[in-house]
């Protein structure tokens, strides 16, 4: 139940910060760090927590954004990068680096908290 509870409150806490403020971009590592010490996990649930969390809610805004204006601008950032053209796989690799980042960051908090 911990597990779902980080990944529910780490996805709305980051959805959250990204959204009310003028945080830089990576500001939602903040909230996954947070999380991490707040909720008692090991540290790979916790990594995974936050890894799930921004993943997904990332690879979702982005291809909401995405599909808003029909792929236009994805797939020619696709065709720049060795991706052929994928706008698919472009918006996966988005979510995995926000999800790595906030993996590592949900890691970082569940060793915090073992220091205590």
């Amino acid at each position: 139940m911990k597990f779902i509870t980080s990944i529910i409150l780490t996805a709305l806490l980051s959805y959250a910060i990204g959204l009310f403020t003028n945080l830089p971009w990576y500001s939602f590592v903040f909230c996954a760090l947070m999380v991490g010490i707040a909720i008692h996990q090991k540290p790979w649930k916790a990594f995974t927590a936050g890894f799930i969390a921004v993943f997904l809610l990332w690879a979702i805004l982005a291809f909401l954004k995405d599909n808003a204006n029909e792929h236009i601008l994805s797939k020619k950032v696709a065709e720049i990068l060795p991706l052929n053209g994928n706008y698919i796989l472009l918006i996966i690799i988005t979510g995995f680096v926000g999800g790595l980042l906030a993996g590592l960051s949900g890691i970082t908090g569940s060793y915090l908290r073992k220091l205590k």
